[in-house]
């Protein structure tokens, strides 16, 4: 652990990265309609029940189900389980998707149905925008592994490291013109995407341990980039 002026400086700098997994898990869980544990439909009592492959709706009466508490995001948006991820294919999927699933599109039908379309539309949402992101698809798919990177730590950082985002943020802070600010932004975006094709190793050489530094190191980098936005917001 990190103690001293570093550590002091750290959080005055506000450096402990801000956890995607440390605000809400991002678990397909977590937006899950509790269901009838009997897998029959819910409306006609014919065979259906809770939502298997991309079956929302009852193949009998045509009552959308519920979720499938069983499906990880990767599926549920069709894609593999895995750090690389074809955007294009992504958001085909979820337009696809919300076609068939939002709530504006079940204004006439029963309650159930209406509650079961606003847990599949954010259940759709939140899928899309984890597995958009390299540092959230990383961070969810280490989850799905059994790995999280506790939240408010620097155990695994090295002093090189930390000195590196100190020495950013600081530049960030004495920026006045647009050009230094492009000058930092650059720098960053370089060092987000050499750190993205290393997660990608990682995963392909299914070494957790090195995926899990590298999100880490991400993280960092993340807080930095909303400091940069913030920066740019006109007072």
């Amino acid at each position: 652990m990190w103690g001293g002026r570093t550590g002091a400086l750290l959080r005055v700098w506000g450096l402990w990265p801000a956890g995607v997994l440390g605000r809400r898990p991002l678990s397909c869980n977590a937006a899950f309609v509790a269901g009838s544990s009997s897998p029959q439909c819910w409306n006609c009592g014919g065979p259906g029940g809770p939502m298997r492959g991309d079956g929302f709706f009852c193949p009998q009466c045509r009552a959308l189900q519920p979720p499938d508490p069983t499906r990880d995001y990767f599926s549920l948006m069709d894609c593999n389980r895995a750090f690389r991820v074809d955007t294009a294919k992504l958001q085909t999927r979820y337009q696809d998707l919300q076609r068939l699933v939002h709530p504006d599109f079940f204004s006439q039908r029963s309650q159930t149905e209406k509650d079961f379309s606003e847990k599949h539309s954010t259940l759709v949402n939140d899928a899309y925008k984890t597995l958009l992101a390299p540092l959230s698809r990383g961070l969810y798919l280490l989850k799905l592994h059994g790995v999280e990177i506790p939240e408010g730590t620097d155990y695994e950082m090295d002093r090189q490291f930390l000195m590196e985002i100190m020495e950013i943020n600081e530049k960030l802070a004495e920026a006045q013109s647009e050009a230094a600010m492009k000058e930092i932004e650059s720098i960053v975006r370089a060092k987000q995407n050499e750190l993205t094709d290393n997660v990608s190793r990682a995963f392909e050489q299914d070494d957790l341990e090195k995926a899990k530094e590298m999100l880490t190191k991400m993280r960092y980098f993340s807080n930095v980039e909303e400091k940069i936005k913030l920066k740019k917001i006109p007072l």
